[in-house]
């Protein structure tokens, strides 16, 4: 089936920088929006930033100014820059993608990744 793989995770410094990277791959017709959330300890999960299929963004408010989100629609792969990174960001990045398969007829899914860890810390 579809499979989200997501790499760039780790530890950092207070105003560091990481680009976390997610590459889709399967039988894939369409792949619309994509997306990353973050989860941290005790906490729900939250949509950090979103793209749409025509480039569309959109951020959660206590990153704008500091994350950039993008696609490669060639390589089906999402992108998400961090800069001036803060020990608040921490959490595990799960990447989110809504593509449209075929079998007998459409399907809409929604796919996960495995998630990414992101530390920062001094």
């Amino acid at each position: 089936q579809v499979q989200l793989v997501e790499s760039g995770g780790g530890l950092v410094q207070p105003g560091g920088s990481l680009r976390l990277s997610c590459a889709a791959s399967g039988s894939i017709f369409s792949l619309n929006a994509m997306g990353w959330y973050r989860q941290a300890p005790g906490k729900e999960r939250e949509l950090v930033a979103d793209i749409t299929s025509g480039g569309i963004t959109n951020y959660v408010d206590s990153v704008k100014g500091r994350f950039t989100i993008s696609r490669d629609n060639a390589k089906n792969t999402v992108y998400l820059q961090m800069n001036s990174l803060k020990p608040e960001d921490t959490a595990v990045y799960y990447c989110n993608a809504r593509v449209v398969v075929i079998i007998t007829g459409y399907r809409h899914l929604e796919v996960w990744g495995q998630g990414t860890l992101v530390t920062v810390s001094s």
